[in-house]
């Protein structure tokens, strides 16, 4: 904590210019607002200081209050951890200081560091300034007062919108508002800050308690119909955050009994709330997604990245297309290979297709829309290849191809480039069989659509270089993906840990559920849909060529159901043809197909599962844990087989590559949550019930009859050691 720091200088124009300091992004840790309070009280004692700038040291105001803090009170269950700002210093100490505060911001004042702000006389910024409140993203609200002030100041919808969805907005757009009281270049930032608080004391310019401030609220009865429209507009876009409500019941109680009265409540539910699940969940999925930089033996052993100026794309599908515009968008130049012409041009099509869509939504403009479509090349044959640093191959899973590919490749590029294949199932032991290069072979798995998910599984057999894994990470991070780095299995980390999800819902319909019930009770839990209808929109080959590898893999705990055979048979491919358990029409959402009934009957039938030919009965909340405790069984094997560094690299990659719900922290920590004993207890159950699918692992048996939680570090055995 050497570097952070709250200095105080005192002009011949007698103002306090009190900087902080706590790099990179001034983050508000304890040891700050305690500095800040003694300098405030020390600025205020003094006689020759007239008037105070508060300002972030580095071209930056600050990023938050420390979410370190959260986490320590997780760990400890101590709330009393969290440090009573928003009254002492906020209140007390800034907004009825008796000399003018000013806010010098640049860069950007996020979370309590807006607030800050929001408590000072005046904001003067820099230009392209930051401006926002995203603490609902990580389950908690404002605490320093900003459900309060900010609708004050840019009025009750705009407030409660920025709020809400964790809406940023930039100086210029907070001039207009109301929220920045001027916007000057950064050389004259402090310059034109010391005046203004100088014209405050010589009351020149207007002396503001934002907190007191009523004319942008409007009636109480407009106030009490926008909160209850935002209720019911939260209550359908988050229905498992209880953050928004909470959020919004503070800022009804500043409207209707004024800021103080809201200021109070507001501290007192932050403290409640910080505890909850949500709250749990959220803050352990930001900790997990920042801990996969680190990969030991790679990211420690003081290896720089090499520089990947231009990739080679080999098959210009769906797949290997998506990648393509992830890598063009971010200036890297691609060289798209497919066999004929034909393809080729498909392939650029898709490309196009794919930046116009970015364009359309406002996500990028015309201008860097025709740059990044300059970067791209298509070819036909190897000669491009001379000069790239890497190769990503995205053709069909075929173990033949693949390897013809991969020695055609070899010879083809120079002795430093990458080889990677966007494989999802396939062992790259295989993939690389015949080459003399398995040092630079590694698996670089995105999810599809590859230019929108965020998630990049980065696989490495037991001969990939460190420097190869390093720099796939840095061209990850480059292009806005996430890198996860895994062992090599069938179906790496994610598609392996989730192959049971399916198939437990596979059993179900056949025990007698109802299909579209069982999706319902799925998305009610948090995932964006159900696992049937998910399987109409992947397509029903895409279903039945992983249910094979992994009935090849996993022989002893597969489910084999005929259901998707039969539904193929009588002319279904799901959203493909528009006919699947649901019906698509353009312009519609999916309905239910009750003619899909009579198959799911005849599956049935076929696998004669049901006790006593009589359907099962279920509740929903069973329905949730027989599809996804088999999912937590098979992340137990995964983590004992050391495929994932650690326990939270699979909670990340559930949440970026399954969409598993992120307020649930992950698929590990949501286990830990439900207790791996109730886990284990329900799978044996079930096990001596309906078979051996349901058999739980060693691990897990293990971690629940001695009490540990299923994250904790493995022991060292020799398995893990095999993968990473």
């Amino acid at each position: 904590m050497a570097q952070s720091k709250v200095t105080m200088e005192v002009g011949n124009d007698g103002v306090a210019v009190i900087t902080f300091s706590n790099p990179p992004v001034n983050a508000l840790a304890i040891p700050i607002l305690e500095g800040l309070t003694e300098k405030f009280g020390e600025a205020v004692r003094r006689n020759d200081v007239k008037a105070i700038v508060l300002t972030g040291k580095g071209g930056r105001f600050s990023g938050g209050f420390d979410i370190n803090v959260f986490e320590k009170v997780h760990r400890t269950g101590d709330v009393s951890l969290m440090p009573d700002v928003s009254v002492d210093l906020v209140v007390n100490t800034i907004e009825d200081c008796k000399k003018p505060i000013v806010a010098a911001v640049e860069g950007l004042a996020l979370g309590g560091g807006l607030e800050l702000a929001l408590g000072c006389h005046a904001r003067v910024a820099a230009p392209r300034t930051q401006l926002g409140l995203p603490e609902l993203t990580l389950g908690v609200i404002p605490g320093f007062g900003g459900t309060q002030r900010l609708p004050r100041l840019v009025g009750l919808a705009k407030g409660i919108e920025m709020i809400l969805l964790s809406k940023s907005i930039m100086s210029e757009e907070g001039k207009k508002l109301g929220l920045i009281d001027a916007i000057v270049a950064s050389e004259e930032l402090l310059k034109v800050s010391r005046l203004w608080a100088l014209d405050i004391a010589n009351r020149r310019k207007p002396w503001v308690r934002s907190l007191h401030k009523t004319d942008k609220i409007g009636s109480l009865s407009e106030a009490r119909d926008l909160i209850k429209i935002a209720r019911q507009q939260a209550r359908k876009t988050a229905p498992n955050m209880p953050q928004h409500q909470v959020c919004l019941d503070v800022i009804e109680e500043g409207i209707v009994h004024g800021g103080y009265s809201g200021v109070l409540k507001e501290a007192k539910l932050m403290k409640e709330i910080v505890l909850s699940d949500t709250a749990k969940g959220l803050v352990h999925v930001f900790f997990a997604q920042r801990a996969t930089s680190k990969v030991p033996n790679v990211t420690d052993v003081g290896l720089k990245p090499r520089h990947v100026k231009k990739v080679a794309i080999i098959g210009g599908g769906l797949m290997g297309s998506g990648i393509a515009t992830a890598l063009i968008l971010s200036n890297i130049y691609v060289v798209l290979k497919e066999v004929n012409s034909e393809y080729l041009l498909k392939g650029i099509r898709f490309i196009e297709a794919n930046v116009r869509g970015l364009v359309t939504k406002g996500k990028l403009t015309q201008d860097k829309a025709q740059k990044a479509l300059s970067m791209l090349k298509g070819v036909l044959d190897y000669s491009e290849f001379k000069d790239v640093d890497m190769v990503i191959e995205a053709v069909i899973e075929s173990v033949p191809l693949k390897q013809k590919i991969f020695s055609e490749i070899e010879k083809a590029c120079p002795a430093h480039c990458i080889l990677a294949t966007n494989t999802s199932t396939i062992d790259l032991n295989l993939v690389g069989e015949k080459t003399s290069s398995q040092d630079r072979i590694v698996g670089a798995h995105f999810f599809s659509p590859a230019h929108v998910m965020p998630l990049l599984e980065i696989v490495r057999t037991e001969k990939t270089s460190a420097q190869v894994i390093l720099d796939l990470m840095t061209v990850g991070k480059i292009i806005k993906k996430v890198p996860v780095v895994v062992g090599n299995c069938t179906g790496f980390a994610v598609n392996r840990t989730f192959f049971p999800y399916t198939q437990g819902a596979m059993i179900l319909v056949n025990l007698g559920v109802d299909v579209f019930r069982i999706d319902r009770a799925i998305s009610t839990f948090g995932l964006p849909m159900g696992p049937f209808q998910l399987q109409d929109l992947a397509g029903y080959g895409v279903a039945l060529a992983t249910g094979k590898e992994f009935a090849n893999a996993f022989p002893d705990r597969t489910f084999r159901s005929p259901l998707v055979e039969l539904l193929v048979k009588s002319g279904r491919n799901g959203k493909n043809n528009g006919k699947g358990y649901y019906i698509y029409e353009k312009g519609s959402k999916p309905k239910p197909d009750p003619s899909v009934l009579s198959t799911i009957e005849e599956s049935r039938r076929l696998t004669n599962i049901m006790p006593g030919g009589k359907p099962v009965s279920v509740t929903d909340q069973e329905i949730v844990e027989m599809i996804l405790f088999p999912v937590v069984n098979e992340a137990c094997r995964v983590l004992d087989e050391g495929v994932v560094v650690r326990a939270s690299d699979l909670d990340i990659a559930s949440v970026l590559g399954m969409s598993f719900p992120s307020h649930r922290g992950g698929i590990v920590f949501w286990a830990d949550t439900v207790g791996a004993n109730r886990v284990y207890t329900s799978l044996k159950k079930w096990s001596q019930l309906y078979g051996n699918f349901f058999k739980p692992s060693r691990f897990l048996e293990e971690r629940a009859t001695r009490g540990i939680p299923l994250s904790a570090p493995a022991s060292s055995s020799p398995a893990s050691k095999s993968r990473l």
